[in-house]
This record gives C-alpha cells, sequence and structure tokens, in this order.
C-alpha cells in the first residue's frame, strides 16, 4: 500500500481494500494460533481517541502489539487538550516523540484528514463524528468473507439508526465496492437524504429489505442521541425494526447477522438472535484485531 493514511472506505480503492483484507486473513492465522509477528518493532503507534471505545482502542492497541510495536494510549480527559491545545498541536508533539501511526477517534468529521495534512505520522481514522469508521467496515467485510466465498452479488441490510451511523456509511463504501447489493432500512426519521448516491437502496419496510438477505447488521440504537423524537419509544421501534428470529425466515438461507457493538440487547436485537446460530458478533471481534494488524503492517512496512 502506498497511501500515508486510511481515513475512509471511500479513498480506498477496490485493489487497496483487497489488499487490507488478503493481509488480514494471514494475519489471522498468526492470532489463532498464538504466534506473534515483530514487524513493527521499533515503530511507535499512539491511540488518541475523544471519544469512548472499548472494542476499537483495544484492538488497535492488541494489534500494535501483536507486531511488536510500542503503544501510546492519549487520555484525552487528562491531556493538554483540556487547557485548550488543538488536534493539530497535539499530533505535532506525538511527531515530536517520533510517533509513527496515530489511531485517532474524533466527534467532527473531518478531523483525521486535518490531522493527517500536518503531521509527518500515518493516521488512521478510528471514527470520525458520523463520516466514517474504515476498520469497522473491512472487518465486517472480512467476516462476510469467511462465510461466503465471494461478496458479489450478496444481498447485504443494514438497518437501524443510519442518519447517525458511521459504519452504516464505511460498509456500504466497502460492500458496493466489492460487488455487494447494499439497502439500509430504518424509519424516515432515521434515513439521512442521499444514501442512494453512496450505492445502498433506501427501504422502510423491514420484511421487505429481509426477504433473501444474506447478511443482516442491525445497528445500535443510540440512546445518547434518541432526544430528537425520531421514534415515539423504544418498544415501537422494537416492534418494527428490531431483528427477531421471526423475522430472519425472510432471508436467505446460510445467512449471517452482523453487529458493529455494543449491543442493546432486546432493542435493535433479540438476545436470542445475538447468541444464536446465525450470529456472528464474536467473530467479529477477532476479526478486528486481524484487520487491523494488517492496516498498521501495510502503512508502516513498505516495499
Amino acid at each position: 500500500m502506498k497511501r500515508k493514511d486510511i481515513l475512509g472506505i471511500k479513498d480506498l480503492t477496490r485493489s487497496e481494500i483487497t489488499e487490507i483484507l488478503n493481509t488480514a486473513k494471514s494475519m489471522r492465522e498468526s492470532l489463532v494460533a498464538g504466534e506473534r509477528l515483530p514487524v513493527m518493532h521499533g515503530k511507535n503507534v499512539a491511540t488518541l481517541f475523544y471519544e469512548n471505545s472499548t472494542r476499537t482502542k483495544n484492538s488497535f492497541e492488541l494489534a500494535a502489539k501483536n507486531l511488536g510495536a510500542t503503544t501510546t494510549s492519549i487520555s484525552v480527559a487528562t491531556s493538554s487538550v483540556q487547557k485548550g491545545e488543538s488536534l493539530v498541536d497535539t499530533g505535532k508533539t506525538l511527531d515530536a516523540l517520533r510517533t509513527d501511526v496515530i489511531i485517532l477517534r474524533h466527534p467532527i468529521a473531518g478531523a483525521p484528514r486535518l490531522l493527517a495534512d500536518n503531521v509527518k505520522a500515518s493516521v488512521v481514522n478510528a471514527g470520525d463524528g458520523f463520516n466514517e469508521h474504515p476498520s469497522q467496515a473491512l472487518l465486517d467485510a472480512m467476516t462476510a468473507l469467511r462465510h461466503f466465498s465471494s461478496l458479489a452479488g450478496l444481498k447485504i441490510v443494514i438497518v437501524g439508526d443510519i442518519l447517525h451511523s458511521r459504519v452504516a456509511r464505511s460498509d456500504t463504501h466497502c460492500f458496493t465496492k466489492l460487488g455487494a447489493e447494499v439497502t439500509v432500512c430504518a424509519p424516515y426519521t432515521l434515513l439521512p437524504d442521499g444514501f442512494e448516491s453512496l450505492g445502498a437502496r433506501v427501504e422502510t419496510d423491514l420484511d421487505k429489505a429481509l426477504d433473501g438477505a444474506n447478511i443482516v447488521m442491525p445497528l445500535r440504537i443510540q440512546r445518547e442521541r434518541m432526544l430528537g423524537g425520531y421514534f415515539s419509544s423504544l418498544e415501537e421501534y422494537r416492534a418494527y425494526y428490531g431483528i427477531t428470529e421471526k423475522r430472519l425466515r425472510f432471508c436467505a438461507a446460510g445467512a449471517i447477522v452482523m453487529h458493529p457493538a455494543p449491543i442493546n440487547r432486546e432493542a435493535e436485537i433479540a438476545g436470542d438472535v445475538a447468541d444464536g446460530p446465525m450470529s456472528v458478533i464474536e467473530e467479529q471481534v477477532t476479526n478486528g484485531v486481524a484487520v487491523r494488524m494488517a492496516m498498521l503492517q501495510l502503512l508502516t512496512i513498505k516495499g
């Protein structure tokens, strides 16, 4: 990979996505075997998270350590950010500390690009506002490819809070570039304008959307953002858009259920579905480490 940064799936070509996924496949084999690959020995990776995270942050840190890198976790709550230091100045400080890769999560869309344009280190977007979450999309694609030989022609349904979801945007970019047919489904209040331009079909009837689906991905109901009256009650949402075993009967044979997590049981997804035979949610977590190992190696090991 020749690029310096990974800021979004929108920026990546199909060949670059495939390169990451192929590398991640071998990384997963080493990960499962308990092997460490010290190819990043002497490299420094910093995680800079302006929003809370469990899976993404720990996954990137574990990925870096598995490759032999030194990791630094910047706690924004106790850093100079609280004294008014700008994102760019924080980045320049990390440059001065000879940081090779900065993993950034930020509530403002475009922040990773701003940082990348002003630092020498490679920048990886770990989620920026409602814009993108590229590593999540890549691990979702990797998970799908472990169950289907190809994504070409597969029907993928993303259900829920599309309006606030960076995952929905990155997944739509990724899956369509790999040849899948993506449908986003939600009540009108949670459907942003222009999703068709990303290559997705838009639907408000969940049963119709699930007809023949190969992959179903409910999104977390972001309760912290639901004060705007996007639906009348959680019970109403669950009745019309909750993923249940009964609803999954509309899917194609061999269908799987994914979720970017954390999940709200009995809200966007029933507990028996999350823990059921169609669920690959825990597998996504393991694949996340492999994908992030691949991203870090490809950005730092040239030639």
